[in-house]
C-alpha cells in the first residue's frame, strides 16, 4: 500500500487530493445521512457547485442514493468508506504514527484516526467508531465492561451496533457522577452500551467529588459496596481523558483551586486523578469506583481522546504506564510525538 501511494504522489498528486475530497464527502454523509446538498456544502466549506458535481459523480458510481430528504450512502458506499479509511490512513502516514506512539509510550496498541477533533466534530465520531470496533473485537461472554462519562465515550456508545440476541456481558459505570449533563454521565453511557450489546447493566448512584467523610460513609453501605466491588472486577475499562483545567471547572472547584491545580503541574485527568506531564499524580479526588491502583488487574484499559489541544492531557495520563490501548486522532498523535521529542521518531 505505501509503495502504491508513493507512486501516486509522484506521478499524480492531484489524484490523491481528489480521492481524499470524495472520501471526506462520503464520510460526512455516513455520519449525517440523509443530508441535503446545501447543508453538506456549508458543513464541509466547499462550494455548492463543486458539491453538486461530486454528488452527481458519486451517485452515478452507485455509492450514493437520495430523495427529497437528502443523500445517503448505498450498501456499496458503506463498504467503500471503510476501505478508503485505510487508504487515507496510509496516505497520511498514520500507521507510522501508531507504531511510534506504541513504542514510545509502551502501549499494547494505538489506533489513530484521520483529522483533528478540535476542527471537525466528525473526527470524534470516527474515534467512537474505532473504539466501538475494537471493543467488539476483544469482549467475551462473561466479561464486565466499565465505562466513564464524557462526550467522546458517548460517541463510542452511539457507534456500537444493536445486537438482537442477549449476551452474557455486564456493563457498569467506572465512577460516580460528576454533575455533568445526563447524556454524558457514566451511568447513562453504561446503560446505552448495554442496551446496544444486548447485555446487562448496573448503575452507581453516587456523586463524585464529595467530602471524604461522606464518601467513607457511603462506601460502607452494603448495596454500594457490592456494586463498587463489581466495578473493580472489570475485565475492560473504557475511559475518556480530560483537560485538568476544564475538568476542575466542571467539578465546581473555585477559581483559586483550579489555579493551584494547574500551578502544581496538572494537565490531564482520568478516573479521579489529576496527572502532570510525566504521569505523576498531582491530586486525587474522593470518589467511588475504579482508581489508578485497580488498573493493574484490568485486562484491557482503553483510553479514548483526541484533538491537538488535548495532547498534553493524553500524554500525562498514558505516561502512568497503566494503559493498554490508546485511540486518538491524527492531530493529537502528531502533537504527542512532538512533545516526546526525537526519541519518539
Amino acid at each position: 500500500m505505501r509503495h502504491i501511494i508513493n507512486l501516486l504522489q509522484k506521478i499524480s498528486p492531484e489524484l490523491i487530493e481528489l480521492i481524499e475530497r470524495r472520501y471526506t464527502i462520503l464520510r460526512h454523509v455516513s455520519h449525517s445521512q440523509p443530508i441535503g446538498r446545501r447543508l453538506l456544502a456549508n458543513s464541509l466549506k466547499i462550494g455548492e457547485r463543486v458539491i453538486r458535481s461530486e454528488l452527481d459523480f458519486l451517485k452515478n458510481q452507485g455509492l450514493l442514493g437520495g430523495d427529497s430528504s437528502g443523500v445517503s450512502l448505498t450498501g456499496e458506499g458503506e463498504v467503500l468508506v471503510r476501505e478508503l479509511y485505510e487508504f487515507v490512513k496510509y496516505f497520511r502516514g498514520l500507521h507510522e504514527i501508531e507504531c511510534s506512539l506504541k513504542e514510545s509510550l509502551g502501549l499494547g496498541r494505538v489506533i489513530v484516526v484521520p483529522g483533528d477533533t478540535d476542527q471537525d466534530e466528525l473526527v470524534k465520531k470516527e474515534m467512537g467508531r474505532a473504539a466501538a470496533r475494537y471493543l467488539q473485537e476483544i469482549m467475551k461472554e462473561g466479561h464486565i465492561i466499565a465505562v466513564t462519562g464524557g462526550t467522546t465515550v458517548r460517541e463510542v456508545a452511539e457507534a456500537i451496533p444493536v445486537f438482537s440476541s442477549e449476551r452474557d456481558i455486564l456493563v457498569v459505570p467506572a465512577r460516580g457522577g460528576l454533575g455533568e449533563a445526563l447524556e454524558i454521565q457514566a451511568n447513562t453511557i453504561a446503560a446505552k452500551i448495554a442496551k446496544n450489546l444486548g447485555a446487562q447493566y448496573r448503575l452507581l448512584h453516587v456523586p463524585d467529588n464529595i467530602g471524604e467523610e461522606a464518601m467513607e460513609s457511603l462506601s460502607r453501605d452494603p448495596r454500594i459496596s457490592e456494586i463498587t466491588t463489581t466495578i473493580k472486577s472489570a475485565n475492560i475499562l473504557l475511559h475518556g481523558i480530560g483537560n485538568a483545567k476544564e475538568i476542575s471547572g466542571g467539578r465546581a472547584d473555585t477559581l483559586e483551586e483550579t489555579r493551584r491545580l494547574v500551578a502544581a503541574g496538572a494537565v490531564g485527568e482520568a478516573f479521579g486523578h489529576y496527572f502532570s506531564r510525566d504521569g505523576s499524580i498531582v491530586k486525587t479526588i474522593h470518589s467511588l469506583g475504579i482508581r489508578l491502583t485497580d488498573l493493574k488487574t484490568i485486562e484491557q484499559v482503553i483510553g479514548v481522546a483526541g484533538g491537538k489541544k488535548k495532547a498534553d492531557a493524553i500524554l500525562a495520563v498514558v505516561s502512568n504506564r497503566m494503559e493498554t490501548v490508546l485511540i486518538t486522532d491524527e492531530a493529537a498523535g502528531r502533537a504527542i510525538l512532538e512533545l516526546l521529542g526525537p526519541l519518539s521518531t
